[in-house]
């Protein structure tokens, strides 16, 4: 997925693992894919998330949470075994507490990383790649329920949202408008009833100077809202209606030096 692509190959001639969630888990050890045990992905998956050692106790209360205590550590040790009888040595343990090997990698937190620059606005010159696969930041792990999956999912859901809402923004600044199209269209197709998207796509059309395309957009998110939720767009975006080469960046007159004057 655009730079995470880039970081991938990189890590793979370096022979770092990385922890796979989108698609996964799964994990590759020197670009080699290893499958994780079906009885230890919840508890790699927990640990890759956390990003910090985990009290042993807690992570079995979670993954384990009927029958008695020893029965879940019980099964937290099996995990384990089957992790390393895998060839997937990546985890840290000691009596106490678990947590991730030095210098693995996790895709998740890689999406985490770049939206974070995006939106606050630190973000570098590969940062603005669009790739129709940074929307998989918006769907982790489908069909896990466990509740700390869910909190999870949803954070970076809402953070890739922010960080192509920011790039669209951003695209625009630079001129590159077709990208700041499909930037926002990416955060319109995972959320259509999204405001802050669908004004980024709406500016990305008049930045780029199609107005019809900007008014087309606001009427067809009007109808949108009015049909599932019975209200309005706010008064900002129904100002792209009367005004739509609102935000439109200026382009001054080009200056004619005094020798042609």
């Amino acid at each position: 997925m655009g730079i995470y692509r880039n970081l991938e190959a990189r890590f793979a001639k370096a022979g770092t693992p990385v922890i796979h969630l989108f698609g996964g888990p799964y994990v590759t050890l020197a670009g080699q894919r290893r499958e994780v045990p079906e009885g230890s992905k919840r508890l790699l998956t927990m640990v890759a998330l956390r990003r910090r050692r985990v009290e042993r106790r807690h992570v079995a209360g979670i993954l384990w949470p009927l029958g008695h205590d020893s029965r879940a550590a019980g099964n937290l040790r099996s995990a384990l075994w089957r992790l390393r009888g895998a060839g997937i040595d990546i985890l840290q343990t000691d009596k106490w507490s678990i947590g991730l090997s030095e210098g693995v990698a996790v895709d998740a937190q890689i999406v985490a990383e770049w939206a974070d620059r995006l939106i606050e606005g630190t973000e570098r010159d590969e940062d603005l790649a669009v790739s129709p696969a940074w929307i998989d930041g918006l769907d982790l792990l489908p069909g896990w329920y466990d509740d700390w999956v869910l909190i999870e999912r949803e954070r970076l859901r809402q953070r890739t949202l922010h960080a192509l809402e920011a790039l669209s923004h951003k695209l625009i600044k630079t001129g590159r408008f077709a990208d700041a199209v499909d930037a926002a269209m990416l955060a319109v197709s995972a959320e259509p009833l999204r405001e802050s998207a669908q004004l980024a796509l709406i500016r990305a059309h008049v930045a780029e100077g199609n107005l019809v395309e900007a008014r087309r957009g606001c009427r067809a998110y009007r109808d949108l809202l009015r049909r599932e939720l019975g209200v309005d767009p706010s008064a900002e975006l129904q100002r792209f209606l009367v005004q739509p080469n609102q935000g439109r960046p200026s382009r001054s007159r080009p200056q004619i030096p005094e020798a042609v004057r």
